[in-house]
């Protein structure tokens, strides 16, 4: 008998998640402490990582003292830089670059560091395949993450996600805590303290991070794949966010619950 399934059951069957625009590739969480808990879809593609790379950028950052606080350095916008957004052409700090995703800062960090460190440190990661070489078409310090040769599945995701929230990736404990703080959801969600990060490119859409609650923590991966046909109006990363965002209280409350009864169904299942 599978106690898990007691409690976990229902969401087993519940529909993939769409949204308008696009298709749920897969969704999963894990205990933080331990394994994967719930899996929905195709977890084991591996896909480009796009802006959910800055969670490792900001630990690699922040431990090589490129990055000292939330709001230094504060960088100036320069004729040249990638401008997809118009909100990207400003002055910008580690809080605005999390927040508004701002790729050309990110590239400022990654070139800083230089190809030796920077490669080892996603290497000490064990980042998905790990792989910053790049490709004929992208630079791999500044853009391997998108697009292009670097690759993580949902379940690497939670792997290396685990790994911040325990602090086992072999950084400076002001790493974790600047990169928890640049991550923080404002508001909490149904009493859970969300962490998280929004990523789009090559049509996919991601978001992941971790929620916490008291002493206990979950680790969550969510992504779809734009529909090409429909408008583009809303990046891909914001349609994986508010699709997860609604079925979020229900898994965690599940998980939850499960943590809380499983001393007595281990104790009920050996009678």
């Amino acid at each position: 008998m599978n106690f898990r399934r007691i409690v976990l059951g229902a969401l087993y069957s519940l529909a993939p998640i769409f949204s308008v625009h696009a298709t749920e590739v897969c969704t999963a969480l894990s205990d933080s402490n331990g394994p994967t808990l719930f899996s929905r879809g195709d977890c084991q593609r591996q896909v480009t990582p796009a802006s959910t790379f800055k969670i490792a950028i900001s630990l690699m950052g922040y431990d090589a003292g490129i990055l000292k606080d939330q709001h230094t350095p504060k960088l100036p916008f320069r004729e040249g830089y990638v401008d997809w957004r118009p909100d990207w052409r400003q002055d910008t700090d580690p809080s605005k670059w999390m927040r508004d995703s701002v790729v050309w800062y990110s590239q400022q960090v990654t070139q800083s560091l230089g190809m030796p460190r920077f490669a080892g440190y996603t290497g000490k990661f064990q980042y998905g395949n790990a792989n910053v070489t790049g490709d004929a078409e992208h630079d791999g310090l500044t853009l391997s993450w998108i697009g292009s040769s670097l690759k993580i599945s949902p379940l690497e995701q939670l792997t290396f996600l685990n790994k911040v929230v325990n602090r086992q990736l072999g950084v400076s404990a002001r790493a974790y805590d600047m990169t928890a703080r640049l991550t923080q959801v404002d508001q909490p969600l149904d009493g859970w303290r969300i962490h998280g990060k929004t990523g789009a490119a090559s049509g996919y859409g991601w978001y992941v991070g971790w929620a916490t609650k008291g002493k206990r923590s979950f680790s969550f991966a969510h992504l779809l794949k734009r529909d090409d046909t429909q408008p583009q109006d809303t990046p891909a990363g914001l349609l994986a966010r508010e699709a997860l965002l609604k079925e979020l209280p229900q898994l965690l409350g599940s998980l939850e619950q499960e943590a809380l009864l499983r001393p007595a169904l281990r104790q009920a299942i050996k009678h």
